[in-house]
């Protein structure tokens, strides 16, 4: 089951969004992302982001990842991004199709986002070695492209970035 991504036209952006406004709407990887660890096979993929609202204190989101080569689809994500008011404090709150569950939270700086897992829970049979913590930093570059980086630590690997993307606003 996905979660649902749905955008009110009608619903005015909750005021304590306003700073992050930027990350509204549809991005496309703008050309593969690199994928690498330690533990696995260095991969290519592309992605696609959604980042909607519907009016909440709240942005929903679903990233979707495929296989750069084959176009088959690979990682899930969806969840919630819930700012503390009056704060630069910002929380996602992310279901993977792995398994995965976590809550990772951060700054905002400007138009950079930076997120440390706080917690990580996953189903009772998720493929080993498990995730142990997740690092993801978010940043609207000058040319209007966002740009990822996602590091992680498993039982049997430090932190260690993993994941590198650039994305461009889908048309």
């Amino acid at each position: 089951m996905a979660c649902p991504v749905m955008h009110n036209a009608s619903a005015e952006l909750n005021p304590a969004l306003l700073s992050l406004k930027w990350l509204l709407g549809s991005w496309e990887s703008d050309e593969p992302g690199e994928g690498t660890f330690p533990s696995i096979k260095p991969f290519r993929y592309t992605e696609k982001l959604h980042f909607s609202h519907v009016g909440q204190p709240v942005i929903n989101f679903m990233f979707n990842a495929f296989n750069a080569e084959s176009n088959k689809p690979l990682h899930r994500e969806c969840g919630f991004i819930r700012m503390q008011p009056g704060t630069n404090r910002v929380a996602f709150i992310i279901a993977q199709n792995s398994g995965l569950v976590e809550i990772e939270e951060g700054e905002l700086t400007g138009q950079q986002l930076k997120l440390q897992s706080k917690q990580v829970a996953r189903i009772s049979f998720a493929k080993e070695p498990h995730v142990q913590e997740i690092c993801r930093v978010f940043k609207l570059q000058s040319d209007g492209r966002l740009e990822q980086t996602v590091s992680m630590a498993t039982d049997n690997q430090p932190l260690t970035q993993h994941l590198h993307i650039t994305y461009r606003r889908a048309s």
